[in-house]
């Protein structure tokens, strides 16, 4: 199982860990960067839809390896400069719920596609049988 360490000399996070540590024999899994592009290709046109989105696909990409939100290691942000980082949030929080992976969140000029206003890449940590 990983542990996840908040030294008491650094600042306490909120809704993040600041160290995993992933034991001998366990299997990385490096999720690519998603966005809230839906599974019939169309892209939400709010915030809040496409973060729920995001989360969604990460949720499908972890079921495909028999795990869940709980696996996370290591989550990236990449938001749109100007939108609301609040929303992205409260779409992490409801996804990972009492989890809480080390994390980066940046604000960014753009994505490759102008209509899309935030990606997650992901690190999730299967055991070893």
């Amino acid at each position: 199982m990983t542990n996840f360490v908040n030294p008491p000399n650094v600042h306490s996070p909120t809704g993040y860990s600041h160290t995993a540590v992933v034991p001998a024999g366990t299997e990385l899994i490096f999720l690519s960067g998603q966005v809230g592009i839906r599974p019939d290709g169309s892209i939400p046109q709010n915030l809040e839809e496409q973060s729920v989105e995001m989360f969604n696909n990460i949720k499908s990409l972890l079921l495909a390896h028999g795990l869940d939100a709980s696996s996370i290691v290591k989550i990236t942000l990449f938001v749109v400069a100007g939108q609301d980082i609040r929303i992205v949030r409260a779409a992490r929080a409801q996804f990972l719920g009492d989890h809480k992976p080390t994390s980066t969140a940046v604000f960014i000029s753009q994505l490759v596609d102008p209509k899309l206003l935030v990606e997650c890449e992901a690190v999730a940590a299967k055991p070893a049988k």
